[in-house]
């Protein structure tokens, strides 16, 4: 770990002064030795950073919805290579290329933050150590050394022995116990982050490699947070903790205002939609015209809960405009669930709940008038 870490040493410069400034405004409030000092430091470094990483999870949100319009396709290329899993594996590729995404760009994230990651790691190693490191100066590292969280020294770790810990004015047992918690904690949250992705906002109508890459890294990473974890000195686990309630909190608003066509997220979403639109018979906001703008262009190629939208409504007498808007009409397209549009009136419903196609009225047209015409009876003639 030390050696990866000295990889980036030369962002430890930067990073360290980063954490000096926040130190100078928090030692003020709380004491410059104190932990609180220090653990404020480090977290308020994880918010700067991830606001900085802000417009590549914007990417990463684009470069997502990307591989979702793609769907079609990869559900073609699954029916036509079902017996031939690495013809399929091979067309998938081929069809990302050609398409210009890329399934690992949710990883994008993690990669970029990893730098400061390890520069942090080789500051907290060095104040662990006892030597001075980028601006941390001898007066700086002392009153780190002095700092504890909850009892736990800063820089110790899990695997420490109990001379070092003492060294720096702990115990084992507390060290211990912390770190242990700590660990727990940051595997859990990560876990949940990943879980709430799988079962909320992923389409379930597309089984992809992407999808069971995703499902194993579900369990694959909590358990490397695990094992790493037990390495890792008090600070790194709070700066990880951080990032990943930071994460875990963005995800919840992607999913919430921004899901997935197909998943449960998406259902949720426009439930809620169609209640405000019916209610107020307009969209509020930007991202809903944006939704409802991307839902009729799709047309017949809407899946189940968007045509259940559209059929929502047209119940109350309103459509849905190419611009994301909604407008008031007489009558309107309604989707049955193959995506097959019938002729609807507003309000009118079978029995199972679906819009009854409207019936035109009978054409009256006027009586045809038929002339009676009567027999005429022969005229006898007289006889001369």
């Amino acid at each position: 770990m030390d050696t990866i870490a000295s990889l980036f040493s030369f962002i430890t410069t930067p990073v360290s002064w980063v954490i000096v400034q926040f130190h100078s405004v928090y030692g003020k409030v709380f004491g410059p030795d104190t932990g609180w000092a220090w653990g404020l430091s480090i977290v308020s470094l994880v918010i700067l950073i991830r606001i900085c990483l802000i417009p590549l999870f914007v990417k990463q949100i684009k470069a997502t919805r990307a591989m979702q319009t793609l769907q079609p396709e990869m559900k073609k290329i699954q029916e036509r290579y079902k017996n031939d899993k690495q013809r399929q594996s091979e067309e998938m590729m081929k069809l990302y290329k050609e398409s210009g995404t890329n399934p690992l760009s949710s990883c994008l994230p993690i990669l970029a933050q990893s730098p400061f990651f390890f520069a942090l790691y080789h500051v907290l190693n060095g104040i662990a150590t006892g030597s001075t490191i980028g601006v941390i100066n001898d007066s700086l590292l002392a009153s780190a050394r002095k700092a504890h969280i909850f009892g736990a020294p800063l820089a110790a770790k899990f695997t420490d022995g109990s001379s070092k810990v003492e060294a720096l004015g702990a115990t084992l047992t507390d060290v211990r116990v912390v770190t242990a918690i700590m660990i727990v904690m940051m595997s859990a949250s990560q876990f949940y982050t990943q879980r709430q992705l799988m079962t909320k906002n992923v389409d379930t109508t597309v089984k992809t490699p992407f999808m069971q890459q995703q499902k194993m890294l579900m369990y694959v990473f909590p358990v490397m947070f695990a094992i790493f974890g037990i390495n890792f000195p008090v600070g790194v686990l709070v700066y990880w903790l951080t990032t990943n309630v930071w994460t875990m909190g963005q995800q919840m608003y992607v999913i919430r205002n921004n899901p997935t066509p197909g998943s449960k997220a998406q259902a949720a979403y426009l439930e809620r939609l169609t209640k405000h639109v019916t209610h107020h018979e307009k969209t509020r906001s930007r991202g809903e015209r944006a939704i409802v703008k991307a839902i009729v262009s799709k047309g017949r190629d809407r899946n189940e809960f968007e045509r259940k939208f559209i059929n929502s409504l047209t119940k109350v007498g309103l459509v849905a405009q190419a611009d994301g808007t909604v407008a008031k009409g007489e009558s309107a397209a309604v989707e049955t669930e193959d995506g097959t549009p019938t002729t609807a009136t507003p309000g009118a419903s079978s029995p199972s709940g679906r819009p009854r196609p409207s019936a035109s009225p009978p054409s009256r047209r006027p009586p045809t008038t038929v002339p009676i015409t009567r027999p005429t009876t022969p005229t006898s003639r007289r006889p001369r």
